[in-house]
Protein backbone atom coordinates (compact mmCIF):
# COMPACT_ATOMS: atom_id res chain seq x y z
CA UNK A 1 0.00 0.00 0.00
CA UNK A 2 0.98 3.61 -0.71
CA UNK A 3 -0.21 6.76 1.07
CA UNK A 4 -0.25 10.04 -0.66
CA UNK A 5 -1.51 13.59 0.46
CA UNK A 6 -2.63 16.49 -1.26
CA UNK A 7 -3.91 19.70 -0.59
CA UNK A 8 -7.20 20.83 -1.77
CA UNK A 9 -7.40 24.58 -2.23
CA UNK A 10 -10.57 26.53 -2.21
CA UNK A 11 -11.57 29.31 -4.85
CA UNK A 12 -12.82 32.43 -5.23
CA UNK A 13 -14.21 34.17 -8.16
CA UNK A 14 -12.76 37.81 -8.67
CA UNK A 15 -15.83 38.42 -11.39
CA UNK A 16 -18.29 36.23 -12.72
CA UNK A 17 -20.64 37.18 -15.54
CA UNK A 18 -23.34 35.16 -17.00
CA UNK A 19 -23.13 35.27 -21.05
CA UNK A 20 -25.65 33.10 -22.44
CA UNK A 21 -27.65 29.95 -22.22
CA UNK A 22 -26.55 27.20 -24.07
CA UNK A 23 -28.41 24.69 -26.62
CA UNK A 24 -27.34 21.87 -24.04
CA UNK A 25 -29.04 23.69 -20.97
CA UNK A 26 -26.22 25.13 -18.74
CA UNK A 27 -24.55 28.66 -19.34
CA UNK A 28 -21.76 30.44 -20.68
CA UNK A 29 -19.96 32.09 -18.02
CA UNK A 30 -16.21 34.17 -18.06
CA UNK A 31 -14.54 34.80 -14.54
CA UNK A 32 -11.52 35.67 -13.13
CA UNK A 33 -10.92 32.83 -10.91
CA UNK A 34 -8.25 32.42 -8.13
CA UNK A 35 -7.00 29.85 -6.03
CA UNK A 36 -6.64 30.82 -1.97
CA UNK A 37 -4.26 29.44 1.14
CA UNK A 38 -8.21 28.03 2.90
CA UNK A 39 -7.47 24.35 1.86
CA UNK A 40 -8.75 20.57 2.37
CA UNK A 41 -6.35 18.03 2.93
CA UNK A 42 -6.62 14.80 0.52
CA UNK A 43 -5.23 11.80 1.49
CA UNK A 44 -4.84 8.72 -1.13
CA UNK A 45 -4.49 4.88 -0.05
CA UNK A 46 -3.72 2.79 -3.27
CA UNK A 47 -3.64 -0.98 -2.92
CA UNK A 48 -5.74 -1.29 0.05
CA UNK A 49 -6.68 -4.92 -1.84
CA UNK A 50 -10.64 -3.68 -0.67
CA UNK A 51 -13.41 -2.19 -2.13
CA UNK A 52 -13.40 1.39 -2.49
CA UNK A 53 -13.82 3.82 0.12
CA UNK A 54 -13.93 7.25 0.63
CA UNK A 55 -14.01 8.89 4.20
CA UNK A 56 -15.16 12.44 5.65
CA UNK A 57 -16.10 13.58 8.84
CA UNK A 58 -18.59 15.38 7.47
CA UNK A 59 -22.46 14.29 7.62
CA UNK A 60 -23.49 16.95 4.06
CA UNK A 61 -20.62 15.10 2.12
CA UNK A 62 -21.23 12.06 0.29
CA UNK A 63 -19.22 8.96 0.86
CA UNK A 64 -19.93 7.10 -2.46
CA UNK A 65 -19.55 7.31 -6.46
CA UNK A 66 -21.60 10.96 -5.82
CA UNK A 67 -18.35 12.22 -4.40
CA UNK A 68 -16.85 14.30 -7.15
CA UNK A 69 -13.61 12.96 -5.81
CA UNK A 70 -14.55 9.82 -5.90
CA UNK A 71 -15.68 10.62 -9.28
CA UNK A 72 -12.52 11.78 -10.47
CA UNK A 73 -10.46 8.63 -9.54
CA UNK A 74 -12.29 6.49 -11.39
CA UNK A 75 -12.36 8.69 -14.54
CA UNK A 76 -8.43 9.00 -14.17
CA UNK A 77 -8.32 4.92 -13.52
CA UNK A 78 -10.45 4.70 -16.66
CA UNK A 79 -7.82 7.00 -18.47
CA UNK A 80 -4.26 5.77 -18.18
CA UNK A 81 -6.04 1.40 -18.21
CA UNK A 82 -4.85 1.25 -14.73
CA UNK A 83 -6.91 -0.56 -11.45
CA UNK A 84 -5.41 0.33 -8.34
CA UNK A 85 -6.35 -2.57 -6.82
CA UNK A 86 -8.05 -0.91 -3.67
CA UNK A 87 -8.08 2.65 -2.97
CA UNK A 88 -9.51 4.73 0.24
CA UNK A 89 -9.69 8.19 0.35
CA UNK A 90 -10.00 10.48 3.30
CA UNK A 91 -11.09 14.16 3.20
CA UNK A 92 -10.46 16.58 5.84
CA UNK A 93 -12.77 19.36 5.08
CA UNK A 94 -11.77 23.00 6.15
CA UNK A 95 -13.56 24.37 2.96
CA UNK A 96 -17.37 25.53 3.74
CA UNK A 97 -20.33 23.39 2.13
CA UNK A 98 -22.68 25.08 -0.27
CA UNK A 99 -20.50 27.96 -0.43
CA UNK A 100 -19.51 28.97 -3.87
CA UNK A 101 -15.91 28.42 -3.07
CA UNK A 102 -15.34 25.28 -5.25
CA UNK A 103 -15.00 22.44 -2.31
CA UNK A 104 -15.65 19.40 -4.01
CA UNK A 105 -13.87 20.78 -7.10
CA UNK A 106 -10.97 21.08 -5.20
CA UNK A 107 -11.36 17.64 -3.61
CA UNK A 108 -11.63 16.15 -7.25
CA UNK A 109 -8.63 17.74 -8.54
CA UNK A 110 -6.39 17.10 -5.45
CA UNK A 111 -7.14 13.29 -6.25
CA UNK A 112 -6.17 13.47 -9.94
CA UNK A 113 -2.76 15.29 -9.09
CA UNK A 114 -2.12 12.84 -6.74
CA UNK A 115 -2.93 9.83 -8.63
CA UNK A 116 -1.13 11.09 -11.33
CA UNK A 117 2.21 11.58 -9.26
CA UNK A 118 1.84 7.87 -8.18
CA UNK A 119 1.83 6.74 -11.65
CA UNK A 120 4.55 8.63 -12.36
CA UNK A 121 2.77 11.49 -14.21
CA UNK A 122 2.01 9.88 -17.28
CA UNK A 123 -0.23 12.81 -18.27
CA UNK A 124 0.00 16.68 -18.30
CA UNK A 125 -2.12 19.20 -16.47
CA UNK A 126 -3.90 20.05 -19.79
CA UNK A 127 -5.23 16.29 -19.85
CA UNK A 128 -5.80 16.14 -16.10
CA UNK A 129 -7.88 19.19 -16.53
CA UNK A 130 -9.55 17.61 -19.54
CA UNK A 131 -10.61 14.38 -17.19
CA UNK A 132 -11.12 16.72 -14.46
CA UNK A 133 -14.43 18.13 -16.50
CA UNK A 134 -16.06 15.16 -16.88
CA UNK A 135 -16.53 15.35 -13.03
CA UNK A 136 -17.43 19.11 -12.40
CA UNK A 137 -16.90 22.27 -13.81
CA UNK A 138 -14.38 23.70 -11.99
CA UNK A 139 -12.64 21.06 -11.88
CA UNK A 140 -9.91 21.94 -14.41
CA UNK A 141 -9.42 24.96 -13.03
CA UNK A 142 -8.48 23.37 -9.42
CA UNK A 143 -6.11 21.15 -11.43
CA UNK A 144 -4.71 24.57 -12.46
CA UNK A 145 -4.89 26.79 -9.56
CA UNK A 146 -3.35 30.12 -9.38
CA UNK A 147 -5.12 33.37 -11.44
CA UNK A 148 -7.19 32.06 -14.11
CA UNK A 149 -9.56 33.44 -16.66
CA UNK A 150 -12.43 30.89 -17.49
CA UNK A 151 -15.11 30.33 -20.35
CA UNK A 152 -17.37 28.44 -21.26
CA UNK A 153 -18.63 25.85 -18.78
CA UNK A 154 -14.86 26.56 -16.96
CA UNK A 155 -13.45 24.35 -19.10
CA UNK A 156 -11.61 27.06 -22.19
CA UNK A 157 -8.76 28.62 -19.63
CA UNK A 158 -6.09 31.37 -20.19
CA UNK A 159 -3.52 31.82 -17.60
CA UNK A 160 -2.92 35.04 -15.88
CA UNK A 161 -0.24 36.98 -14.11
CA UNK A 162 -0.44 36.03 -10.59
CA UNK A 163 -2.57 38.21 -8.10
CA UNK A 164 -1.00 40.39 -5.89
CA UNK A 165 -0.55 39.05 -2.56
CA UNK A 166 -3.63 40.67 -0.57
CA UNK A 167 -5.31 39.81 2.51
CA UNK A 168 -9.18 38.62 2.39
CA UNK A 169 -11.54 37.66 4.77
CA UNK A 170 -14.47 35.24 3.94
CA UNK A 171 -17.64 34.19 6.05
CA UNK A 172 -20.08 32.31 5.70
CA UNK A 173 -23.84 32.57 6.37
CA UNK A 174 -26.15 30.03 7.69
CA UNK A 175 -27.85 29.46 4.37
CA UNK A 176 -26.83 27.80 1.03
CA UNK A 177 -27.86 28.49 -2.84
CA UNK A 178 -29.48 25.64 -5.41
CA UNK A 179 -27.34 26.60 -8.00
CA UNK A 180 -29.51 25.01 -10.31
CA UNK A 181 -32.13 27.08 -9.03
CA UNK A 182 -29.98 30.42 -8.97
CA UNK A 183 -29.53 30.26 -12.68
CA UNK A 184 -33.09 29.47 -13.43
CA UNK A 185 -33.72 32.79 -11.52
CA UNK A 186 -31.03 34.69 -13.35
CA UNK A 187 -32.86 33.76 -16.80
CA UNK A 188 -35.33 35.26 -15.82
CA UNK A 189 -34.22 38.84 -14.70
CA UNK A 190 -32.48 41.50 -16.43
CA UNK A 191 -28.82 41.63 -15.83
CA UNK A 192 -28.27 45.57 -14.72
CA UNK A 193 -24.28 45.39 -14.24
CA UNK A 194 -22.17 43.19 -15.92
CA UNK A 195 -17.94 42.72 -14.61
CA UNK A 196 -15.27 44.17 -17.03
CA UNK A 197 -13.50 41.07 -17.24
CA UNK A 198 -11.12 43.59 -19.30
CA UNK A 199 -10.36 45.95 -16.95
CA UNK A 200 -9.69 43.42 -14.31
CA UNK A 201 -6.96 41.46 -16.69
CA UNK A 202 -5.37 44.71 -17.08
CA UNK A 203 -5.17 45.66 -13.28
CA UNK A 204 -3.71 41.53 -12.48
CA UNK A 205 -1.11 42.42 -15.03
CA UNK A 206 -0.31 45.95 -13.52
CA UNK A 207 -0.23 43.66 -10.11
CA UNK A 208 -2.07 47.04 -8.60
CA UNK A 209 -4.46 45.40 -6.11
CA UNK A 210 -6.50 48.47 -5.23
CA UNK A 211 -7.30 48.72 -9.08
CA UNK A 212 -8.35 44.83 -8.71
CA UNK A 213 -10.71 45.63 -5.91
CA UNK A 214 -12.13 47.78 -7.95
CA UNK A 215 -13.34 45.58 -10.35
CA UNK A 216 -14.83 42.84 -8.28
CA UNK A 217 -18.08 42.07 -9.22
CA UNK A 218 -20.19 38.57 -9.66
CA UNK A 219 -24.01 38.76 -11.40
CA UNK A 220 -25.35 36.20 -9.06
CA UNK A 221 -24.54 38.58 -6.07
CA UNK A 222 -27.79 41.33 -6.44
CA UNK A 223 -29.64 38.26 -7.15
CA UNK A 224 -29.01 36.26 -4.16
CA UNK A 225 -28.93 39.75 -2.01
CA UNK A 226 -32.30 39.96 -2.64
CA UNK A 227 -33.48 37.21 -1.21
CA UNK A 228 -30.65 37.22 1.81
CA UNK A 229 -30.04 40.16 3.88
CA UNK A 230 -27.09 38.43 5.63
CA UNK A 231 -25.17 38.75 2.61
CA UNK A 232 -25.57 42.71 2.78
CA UNK A 233 -24.68 42.52 6.22
CA UNK A 234 -21.41 40.72 6.29
CA UNK A 235 -20.69 43.44 3.35
CA UNK A 236 -21.19 46.12 5.51
CA UNK A 237 -19.26 44.75 8.37
CA UNK A 238 -16.06 44.40 6.44
CA UNK A 239 -16.06 47.94 5.31
CA UNK A 240 -16.45 49.55 8.26
CA UNK A 241 -13.28 47.26 9.05
CA UNK A 242 -11.65 49.13 5.91
CA UNK A 243 -12.48 46.57 2.78
CA UNK A 244 -11.76 47.69 -0.29
CA UNK A 245 -13.95 45.09 -1.71
CA UNK A 246 -16.78 42.42 -0.33
CA UNK A 247 -18.48 40.42 -2.85
CA UNK A 248 -20.27 36.91 -3.29
CA UNK A 249 -17.98 33.96 -4.60
CA UNK A 250 -19.78 31.96 -7.07
CA UNK A 251 -23.39 30.93 -6.74
CA UNK A 252 -23.04 31.59 -3.03
CA UNK A 253 -22.98 31.65 -0.58
CA UNK A 254 -19.56 32.91 0.98
CA UNK A 255 -18.89 36.67 1.29
CA UNK A 256 -15.09 37.70 0.62
CA UNK A 257 -13.40 41.23 1.15
CA UNK A 258 -10.56 42.37 0.67
CA UNK A 259 -8.78 43.79 3.34
CA UNK A 260 -6.15 47.10 3.54
CA UNK A 261 -3.94 44.87 6.25
CA UNK A 262 -4.08 41.59 8.51
CA UNK A 263 -4.80 44.14 11.50
CA UNK A 264 -8.06 45.23 9.92
CA UNK A 265 -8.88 41.24 8.57
CA UNK A 266 -8.66 40.28 12.21
CA UNK A 267 -10.86 42.68 14.03
CA UNK A 268 -13.60 42.14 10.78
CA UNK A 269 -13.47 38.17 11.32
CA UNK A 270 -13.88 38.84 14.70
CA UNK A 271 -17.32 40.85 14.76
CA UNK A 272 -18.50 38.98 12.09
CA UNK A 273 -17.91 35.19 14.36
CA UNK A 274 -20.30 36.81 16.58
CA UNK A 275 -23.07 36.30 14.12
CA UNK A 276 -21.20 33.45 11.58
CA UNK A 277 -19.22 30.03 13.16
CA UNK A 278 -17.97 29.59 9.68
CA UNK A 279 -15.16 32.71 9.24
CA UNK A 280 -12.10 32.71 7.52
CA UNK A 281 -8.75 34.24 6.64
CA UNK A 282 -6.86 33.46 3.83
CA UNK A 283 -4.94 34.88 0.70
CA UNK A 284 -4.54 33.99 -2.84
CA UNK A 285 -1.89 31.07 -3.65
Amino acid sequence: MTTLSEKAYAKLNLSLDVLCRREDGFHDLKSVMQTVSLHDTVELTVGTGQPWKLICGREDIPCDERNIAWKAAKLYCDAIGKDPEGLTIRIEKNIPSGAGMGGGSADGAAVLRALNRYYGEPLSEAELANIGAKAGSDVPFCVWGGTVMCEGRGEIMRRLKNCPDCIIVGCKPEFSVSTPVLFKKIDSVQILKHPDNDAMEAAIEAGDIRAIAREIYNVFDPVVSEDHPEIGHIKEVCRRHGAWAAQMTGSGSVVFAVMPDMKSAEKAAQELKKAYPQVFITEPV
